[in-house]
């Protein structure tokens, strides 16, 4: 009989990037409801410190490092912290990612590719790494990517966003195929449109009026119904950190309200 236990985190050790807002707040929270003891890490330390009192205040344990995972120095600096902190990392969330800029792939610069591509595909890769290494000597671990749906498809005006989140569920792959005989489950969640800052950037040019227009259109080409909330990716995370994913890697859940069926729906004569 399955013990409902197993989605427990107590004792367990977790490193969520991009844990200042958003995605990476809402699981930071969730895993430390679910027992873990958290370290929390993005480049703009006083919303990290927001987010550990806001875990404290509830009973749970958490720590803020700041850094820019972008450069290796503060890769190997965050882990460095967090095993100086709890010694040891059970579970790593790779949450943070650089914002998709705008521009045409007639239009795209060098710089904005790099910008992307060293947050969301080299910083992730090499945290990953470093994270294995010790997931290995300690006997196992887990580590959950966020991508997003714009992985399985080429957004518009968002191609290299696009492409770096397709490459995040190929590291995802590639990683649980050679990890697994560690004890290594590597896994992605791929999340469509959820309210977030990240989101609302799209709109940051609008008058409020216009942001809710786009916010409401949004909603209404979701079959759902709805925008997303970063609270609907946090079930996802916390069974991917648990004991109860343990034969399960290398593999993916999206959750965006069913965009990806969308033109399955939208079909005529397909039975859904």
């Amino acid at each position: 009989m399955f013990d409902m236990s197993r989605f427990s985190l107590e004792d367990k050790v977790a490193l969520v990037t991009g844990g200042s807002r958003g995605i990476g707040k809402a699981i930071a929270q969730g895993f430390a409801k679910a027992g873990a003891k958290v370290a929390v890490t993005s480049r703009k330390i006083d919303d990290l410190n927001e987010t550990v009192k806001e875990i404290q205040a509830f009973g749970g344990q958490a720590v803020a490092i700041s850094g820019h995972l972008g450069k290796m120095e503060d890769i190997k600096k965050v882990t460095d912290a967090v095993m100086q902190r709890f010694g040891r990392i059970d579970i790593l969330v790779n949450n943070a990612g650089a914002s998709p800029a705008m521009a045409s792939v007639l239009d795209s610069e060098e710089r904005l590719w790099e910008t992307i591509m060293n947050l969301n595909m080299k910083g992730l890769y090499f945290l990953s790494q470093a994270a294995a290494r010790i997931m290995k000597a300690q006997g196992g671990g887990k580590i959950i990517n966020i991508a997003s749906i714009d992985g399985h498809h080429p957004e518009r005006q968002v191609s290299i966003y696009s492409i770096s989140k397709a490459g995040v569920r190929m590291i995802s792959k590639a990683f649980a195929a050679e990890l697994a005989p560690f004890n290594i489950q590597v896994n992605t969640i791929a999340p469509g449109a959820v309210t977030t800052k990240m989101m609302d950037s799209h709109w940051h040019a609008l008058s409020p009026e216009e942001a809710a227009a786009a916010r409401e259109a949004t909603g209404q080409v979701i079959p759902m119904g709805r925008i997303g909330v970063p609270d609907d990716i946090v079930g996802a995370a916390i069974y991917f950190a648990s004991s109860s994913s343990d034969y399960t890697t290398g593999t993916e859940i999206v959750i965006d309200g069913a965009v990806l069926l969308a033109p399955l729906l939208n079909a005529p004569g397909v039975p859904i």
